[in-house]
């Protein structure tokens, strides 16, 4: 699996340098830019809010398997479009938490359209940032129940200080970054792969 993911990984890096080079912005070793804005680091790379969600992700190596399947999906087109989207994003480790073989199988081009219900199962339409799943919670009772783009449902509530996801299936996922801001959404980092 990992040998797949990293080559597809590489694959969607190389096609995506072009719409990436002109994006570069001088940072310090905290995360700062410049002009001082602060840029959250997820997977030891910068998240510049001017870029797409694709274009930040390919460079996250903690997303290597999920940049992967986004492409295996065909779904690499749709999440550099200008949404907003909110993307619930899994980190590697939570698709390690898979029963073994399980991505291998998905990335086959006969399960495609498996794979795509399970990506588009972790996007929501529009822009959530934390503060807007709070406010929204709070209206609602302390849980935000909210409909996916796969036409699926997920749950929302407090976990501590964060927030816990609770997927179709009864799975649980945490938020563990949140506000992950980009040009066309927001990325919240996710510890477990959510099911529909």
């Amino acid at each position: 699996m990992m040998k797949f993911t990293k080559q597809v990984s590489l694959g969607v890096a190389a096609t995506l340098m072009t719409a990436t080079a002109g994006c570069a912005t001088m940072m310090d070793d905290r995360g700062t830019t410049a002009s001082g804005q602060n840029v959250p680091i997820v997977g030891g790379a910068p998240m510049y809010p001017t870029r797409n969600i694709i274009e930040n992700a390919v460079n996250s190596q903690d997303h290597t398997t999920l940049v992967a399947a986004v492409k295996a999906a065909g779904l690499v087109d749709t999440l550099s479009g200008p949404g907003p989207f909110t993307v619930f994003a899994p980190t590697d480790s939570a698709f390690a938490k898979l029963p073994a073989g399980t991505v291998d199988t998905l990335v086959r081009p006969e399960n495609k359209a498996t794979l795509t219900s399970i990506l588009t199962y972790h996007v929501v339409p529009g822009r959530l940032s934390a503060a807007d799943i709070a406010a929204q919670a709070a209206r609602n009772g302390g849980t935000l129940n909210l409909t996916t783009v796969a036409g699926g449902s997920i749950a929302l509530s407090r976990a501590g200080n964060g927030w816990r996801i609770t997927d179709a299936k009864g799975g649980t996922s945490t938020i563990t970054i949140a506000d992950v801001n980009q040009s066309n959404g927001v990325i919240h980092v996710i510890d477990t792969v959510l099911m529909p």
